[in-house]
């Protein structure tokens, strides 16, 4: 019987060379909802090729022999129930209906192609026990929203079912209430405004989001700039009126403003490089910027009406250790 393959497509920039470069390092900045262990397996499974060749080694470095792209074969999800996993979980608030955490940066919210387990999900099947059985999908139980695999901060979790479709509809009735911050490589102009721009899959890479001229779907970010460090980076508010994928990330892009750290759709480590030579900080500083290897990108608050109980809630996250690391840093 014949394996049916998810497969992701990595286009080598003529303008970026990537001669010399570890394989398994390429694939890791291009993929990162993939963990390194898995893109590791996949490697030594021979699921990594080129227009050329097939690899085998992990650590094998890029020629310039092997043509214009690399894909990625992954072995369709078997579409089985996600298992009880004792994963430590940082809860804000919880009762009979619904729990609020603290989702640290890292974690997958649910199984998925490269993330088996290991997971937010598999989490909350060992916290919850049988009560979540169904809520919101057999691989997605009790789950409202989302956020990134390296995104940190607040998110809520439906108990049962009735929690979940109360929740759900204020999620798309635009009531539920989500407020971001991050910080960004130059300064927002104006400081205040809304980013009004459909996004949809990128029309050359699969596993990115892109504004599309044409077609797509509504996505609105309001965005507050709340600091400037030397004219050169900023704090910046985003509040969410749609929760596309990498919405946030992808419309500070496209307004000039990538994300620090943000290896996807964040800004090129020279252009950070000469903003901190620029501001003047010292190298101390320029390495605690430039070795930010996540997107500098946190949920700060959640507020929406409870479901059952038909009072407002109101909740925040303060910053991770290395959100707050950077942001002192660049407020010397």
């Amino acid at each position: 019987m014949s394996t049916t393959f998810d497969k992701y497509r990595i286009d080598l920039d003529e303008t970026v060379t990537y001669l010399d470069e570890r394989l398994d390092k390429v694939l890791s900045e291009n993929l990162p909802d993939i963990s390194r262990t898995r893109l590791k397996a996949l490697i030594l499974e021979g699921q990594v090729r080129s227009e050329t060749r097939v690899f085998k080694k992990p650590s094998e470095k890029l020629s310039d022999d092997i043509g214009t792209y690399l894909e990625v074969r992954i072995p369709a999800a078997v579409d089985d129930t996600p298992q009880a996993q004792n994963i430590s979980l940082d809860i804000i608030y919880e009762d009979e209906h619904l729990l609020v955490i603290n989702k640290p940066a890292g974690l997958v919210v649910h199984p998925g192609a490269g993330n088996a387990d290991q997971t937010l999900v598999n989490a909350l099947l060992f916290h919850c026990k049988d009560s979540l059985s169904g809520i919101g999908g057999v691989k997605r139980p009790g789950i409202v929203h989302r956020l990134d695999k390296d995104t940190s901060g607040v998110m809520v979790v439906a108990k049962n079912d009735a929690a979940h479709k109360g929740l759900s509809e204020q999620l798309s009735e635009k009531t539920m209430g989500r407020i971001y911050h991050t910080i960004v490589l130059n300064v927002p102009v104006p400081p205040t405004g809304a980013i009004n721009k459909p996004l949809g899959r990128h029309p050359q890479s699969r596993m990115k989001q892109a504004v599309l001229r044409y077609g797509g779907r509504d996505a609105v970010t309001n965005y507050k700039t709340l600091d400037i460090f030397r004219d050169n980076f900023a704090l910046v508010e985003c509040r969410l009126e749609t929760g596309r994928t990498h919405q946030i990330r992808v419309h500070m892009q496209e307004k000039g403003l990538p994300v620090l750290g943000d290896p996807v759709y964040g800004p090129q480590a020279t252009a950070v490089k000469g903003a901190l030579k620029r501001g003047g900080w010292d190298e101390d500083i320029t390495e605690v910027v430039t070795g930010f290897k996540r997107q500098a990108l946190h949920a700060k608050e959640l507020f929406f009406e409870h479901p059952i109980l038909k009072k407002d809630m109101s909740f925040s996250s303060g910053y991770p250790s290395d959100i707050h690391g950077l942001i002192e840093s660049l407020s010397k």
